[in-house]
């Protein structure tokens, strides 16, 4: 970025990390850290796969198992937090966002994308988190009935430059993105 004073430059740039990580398995934004909190009100943290994200619509898009436990607490309060640390850049970004689960015909052209290799991520039986005897106790069959899509509304940004000058940003969509300076 070349003027670190550029409120929309920041925010473009966390963009492009997000795009850069659906296209780039090997970029960091590829798998961002995903918290939701349980009915119980206890804080979630897991790693995902980033599948899509639009600056335009203001969206990301995650694909999970509808048996997992971070469905059952999107039913519950349907927000979640993405957080990203790309290392090269020494640039966080924070997200929160408001979640839809999507399933069966809404989903299909996301189905249809994914190899068939690894459509055993969605059906694993016992369901995820279920106790087992031992280590392999478990079944992986391909289940497109499992199969959901958590598109994630962006309602804010939180975006960190860790340089030998801090930056930090905080954006949010209900005044259209402008942006706001906050201290580090």
């Amino acid at each position: 970025m070349s003027d670190p004073n550029d409120l929309a430059a920041f925010l473009a740039q966390a963009w492009q990390h997000l795009g850069r990580g659906v296209a780039d398995r090997r970029a960091p934004a590829r798998y961002p850290t995903f918290a939701t909190v349980s009915p119980e009100g206890i804080p979630q943290a897991r790693t995902v796969a980033l599948r899509a994200a639009s600056s335009t619509a203001g969206t990301l898009e995650v694909h999970t198992d509808i048996a997992t436990d971070k469905v059952a607490a999107l039913r519950h309060n349907p927000v979640a937090a993405l957080h990203i640390w790309i290392p090269r850049s020494d640039l966080q970004i924070r997200v929160t966002t408001q979640v839809a689960i999507l399933t069966g015909e809404a989903v299909e052209a996301q189905w249809r994308q994914i190899p068939e290799g690894s459509r055993v991520s969605y059906g694993t039986v016992p369901d995820p988190g279920a106790p087992i005897a031992s280590v392999y106790d478990y079944e992986k069959p391909a289940n497109r009935t499992r199969f959901a899509v958590l598109e994630c509304t962006v309602t804010a940004f939180d975006l960190v430059h860790l340089g030998t000058q801090h930056r930090r940003a905080a954006f949010v969509r209900a005044d259209g993105w402008a942006g706001q300076w906050v201290a580090p």
